[in-house]
């Protein structure tokens, strides 16, 4: 009787071929179709089809968004010219420049922002322990979900539950990082940086703007 499973080297060859499978099946398209990821090794360009994202969210998307806010920043020199800066006649006017100047120099203010919070957590040890502590958390948590449906009181944990459930269990370190003070220090730095610059910084185009925008109708 002939045994259907295979024998000496084919066995070897067999099992290769599965491995490759196994790596190999689910970046087909990707690896096929040129550029960046076709270049990478099979394990490599799988990586990213077997990490849970939010849906919508990719590495070319955020790509894409950044480059977009770097083309529209206008330029630092201007921005910060001691010489645009003067004090709002009124409280009309000082409305007017807040909501000009935000759609403006929004892509300024935007990458302030990222810096401040770069800023913060570079300078607090606490809490970039916090946060490699969550990545890691969530690290092991998609590992698990992928060796055997992981379930929590009764319930499996899904994609979006498993960030949940990477930031339960590192909450107690954000919490002696100080992450809520941290939080508030960022939102409150960023209130008053931006604020000031979009209340005092004269609208694009001098006075003459501002003027207009002030006529009564």
């Amino acid at each position: 009787m002939k045994s259907g499973v295979p024998k000496g080297e084919n066995c070897l060859v067999d099992m290769d071929s599965k491995a490759g499978d196994l790596f190999s099946a689910e970046p087909a398209d990707a690896a096929g179709s040129g550029g960046v990821m076709g270049n990478l090794p099979p394990w490599l360009s799988a990586l990213p089809h077997r990490l849970w994202l939010p849906k919508g969210l990719s590495a070319t998307v955020a790509k894409e968004w950044f480059d977009r806010r770097r083309a529209s920043i206008r330029p630092w020199a201007g921005f910060v010219d001691h010489r645009k800066f003067t004090k709002p006649r009124n409280f009309g006017e000082l409305c007017q420049r807040v909501v000009r100047n935000f759609d403006t120099y929004n892509s300024n203010y935007i990458f302030i922002f990222l810096g401040l919070i770069l800023y913060c957590i570079i300078s607090s040890p606490m809490l970039l322990i916090a946060l490699a502590v969550f990545v890691g958390a969530f690290y092991i948590i998609h590992l698990k979900s992928l060796e055997s449906k992981l379930v929590v009181f009764g319930k499996e944990v899904t994609g979006p539950h498993q960030l949940s459930l990477a930031g339960a269990v590192s909450f107690p370190v954000f919490w002696l990082a100080g992450a809520g003070a941290a939080v508030f220090w960022v939102l409150g730095a960023t209130m008053f940086v931006i604020g000031s610059h979009a209340a005092f910084r004269e609208l694009e185009g001098g006075s003459e703007m501002e003027e207009l925008f002030m006529e009564p109708v």
